[in-house]
């Protein structure tokens, strides 16, 4: 059964988010060494796609079309990695408030606003967090993603 780069991307998504899941729900500190499993197989499903790419007589042994397999795996595991990310915040307020303390806690440790700008900024901080983190889940993922892909794609056409 040969699956395209897309299906993979999706299966390579759901994977990393049962992992997340598993990471959060089983009690887990958030620093640990665990969660690194999200991008091992982040990596291995973008290998996944370009070996299977190599091995199908639609390899024709350029750079840019064993980059563009990769892509279309990795732009879907972006896109859920996203989805997952925002939808996870809102169901999780609580993240933003624990973040926004610590953050007002800086900014008193700091002495370099009044009580009034610190709440100021705080309360802002507050609301954009989802999107913070919706952000930089984007750019994360797309360029762990993009150099993942580069790096094989550039390992599959030197060994052919």
């Amino acid at each position: 059964m040969k699956l395209s780069p897309a299906i993979k991307g999706a299966v390579t998504g759901a994977v990393m988010i049962g992992i997340a899941l598993i990471t959060f729900y089983s009690g887990m500190k958030a620093d640990s060494a665990f969660q690194y499993l999200v991008y091992i197989v982040y990596a291995l499903g973008i290998t996944w796609t370009i070996t299977a790419y190599k091995k199908s007589d639609r390899f024709t042994g350029k750079f840019w079309d064993s980059f563009n397999q990769g892509f279309r795996c990795f732009i879907i595991v972006t896109l859920l990695m996203v989805l997952f990310t925002g939808l996870f915040s809102k169901m999780h307020p609580e993240f933003a408030e624990e973040a926004a303390e610590f953050y007002k806690e800086e900014l008193i440790k700091s002495k370099s606003k009044t009580p009034a700008e610190i709440d100021t900024i705080v309360n802002s901080y507050k609301k954009g967090y989802s999107t913070m983190l919706v952000y930089s889940s984007i750019f994360g993922y797309l360029i762990i993603g993009a150099v993942v892909t580069a790096i094989v794609s550039a390992l599959t056409i030197r060994r052919r």
